[in-house]
């Protein structure tokens, strides 16, 4: 089951990806431009793909190199048509040319992520050949070229995106996020690291909370507990937060999981298909369906949106993916929930599984069309690491992440193997 599912999200990186330049389409819909951010997922499946035999490892090696060399050569300096500046890239890119498209950002987060496939790629391209060579240099190049000076606030937290005509976005990282790994991500760089500061100026927004009984750190959507641990393995490895409440991000993960499945137990707001099998609020697409009567109110329904527990937004709609993601911290409630939701439709049909979001109070019901890249890449490497555990044990390997992780103030765990504290 989790083969045939795994094997369908990482068809996504196949089809979608322009082979003249590496860059991989946001979504499959006809017209979507390219996603920095998906890049980063494409790198990071290729290794899967080579290891479970659907790719092969020539082919994972020219698709990832063509990537690395479009951004060696992307025109960096800034303007609303180049592609990025100071190390860092516009979060949305014209597929063909890879300029900046819809007049988006320049991106910390979703360079975070494409970073995170680089240094996946680096790791796992070990042979001494002349291609793998060149693409762990040029990992190497990229990685060096992020100033991430450039994005702190006053020398301490990071802000969240910069704009050719009005500078810097007015606002930051507060509060847990996927911002774990973007911070790791920046103390670990040995050019232009994040100060010391950075970290806990972040980690001082936290907010640590107790629902139906469950104490953890808070994040109402699923996705914030996973995106970081798709690459980093944080069992048994603590900051000074964590080493307070005597926890690691990991079991946060897990308990987080357990939040939203109570959620939909209790079902407060009286949707369709939660219960017990039936939880997943995530960020994801919905529907924009007119209004409707719901246990006895009005319901509006949002699109895409970031849902999360317990206080919303929630329209009804589940994200199958992060149910997925879920299998790591949780098995023995996601594979229930997996199971039912394949058993909505034919014995071929994993649509609601894999796509962006299902909503069953909707008349008729309703999934996504298409597939969005986020997606079928956290599908692809949570499976893969509930499987085998591959992405944890190469990025364990990469000096970015170990040197971040140290400078950020973790300790024990696999972190003590290089004889650190």
């Amino acid at each position: 089951m989790l083969d045939g599912l795994q094997r369908a999200a990482f068809e996504y990186f196949v089809r979608h990806t322009n082979r003249d330049n590496g860059l991989v389409a946001d979504t499959s819909r006809p017209g979507s431009h390219a996603s920095i951010a998906v890049v980063g997922f494409a790198l990071s499946a290729y290794p899967v793909g080579v290891e479970r035999g659907w790719m092969t490892r020539g082919d994972a090696l020219r698709r990832s190199l063509t990537a690395l060399r479009f951004f060696r050569d992307s025109d960096q300096s800034g303007t609303p048509e180049s592609t990025g500046r100071n190390g860092f890239y516009f979060h949305f890119l014209h597929l063909d040319s890879g300029t900046r498209a819809w007049r988006c950002e320049v991106s910390l987060i979703d360079t975070a992520l494409l970073l995170a496939g680089m240094l996946t790629a680096a790791t796992y391209f070990t042979a001494a050949t002349p291609d793998e060579t060149e693409l762990r240099a040029l990992a190497d190049r990229l990685y060096r070229r992020v100033d991430w000076c450039w994005a702190q606030r006053k020398g301490a937290a990071l802000v969240m995106g910069w704009k050719p005509k009005s500078g810097f976005l007015n606002y930051g990282w507060k509060g847990y996020s996927e911002a774990l790994l973007l911070y790791t991500l920046g103390l670990g760089s040995p050019t232009h690291p994040l100060s010391e500061a950075s970290f806990p100026a972040w980690t001082s927004t936290y907010q640590w909370e107790n629902l139906y009984g469950i104490d953890f750190l808070y994040a109402g959507p699923l996705f914030i507990h996973q995106f970081s641990h798709v690459w980093i393995d944080f069992r048994g490895i603590r900051d000074a937060f964590m080493r307070e409440k005597r926890c690691d991000y990991f079991e946060n993960s897990r308990r987080a999981t357990y939040v939203q499945r109570e959620y939909a137990i209790r079902n407060p707001r009286g949707f369709v298909g939660y219960g017990e099998d039936g939880w997943g609020l995530s960020a994801g697409d919905g529907p924009r369906a007119p209004r409707q009567r719901i246990a006895g109110r009005r319901q509006s329904f949002y699109g895409y949106a970031a849902r999360g527990v317990p206080d919303g937004p929630d329209d009804g709609t589940l994200a199958g993916p992060s149910v997925l993601a879920s299998l790591v911290f949780a098995p023995e409630i996601a594979l229930p929930a997996i199971r039912r939701m394949l058993a909505r439709g034919s014995a071929t049909d994993d649509r609601a599984a894999r796509a962006s979001g299902f909503n069953d109070s909707v008349h008729g019901g309703w999934i996504s069309e298409g597939s969005f890249g986020l997606d079928q890449g956290l599908i692809v490497l949570m499976i893969e690491n509930f499987r085998s555990g591959l992405l944890w044990r190469l990025l364990r390997g990469s000096a970015p992440i170990r040197t971040g992780l140290h400078r950020a103030g973790f300790r024990g765990g696999w972190l003590a193997e290089d004889g650190q504290p």
